[in-house]
């Protein structure tokens, strides 16, 4: 399985809501908070080319992009392939 992870605050609907599509997919991942740590949101913007905004995911290194996008990816059929779980 490829290795999957995800920048989040606390309380962010759009966090809990691409974590519970990972989860439902049986996709273990690193949760980063970066609530009140500034570099770690500094390492996630340069990642993300930019994005400011949570959740940003990665998979295998590489940004795959946020809730709305593994959403549509998912409707498409194509985010099993994108995780490797496919």
């Amino acid at each position: 399985m490829k290795k999957v992870e995800i920048y989040t605050t606390m309380f962010c609907p759009y966090c809990a809501r691409a974590k519970k599509l990972l989860k439902s997919k049986g996709v273990d991942f690193k949760e980063i908070d970066v609530t009140v740590d500034g570099d770690l949101r500094e390492e996630m913007t340069r990642r993300a080319s930019g994005a400011r905004t949570v959740p940003q995911i990665f998979v295998d290194g590489k940004h795959l992009g946020d809730s709305d996008y593994i959403h549509m990816l998912d409707a498409e059929g194509k985010l099993d392939q994108r995780l490797g779980i496919a």
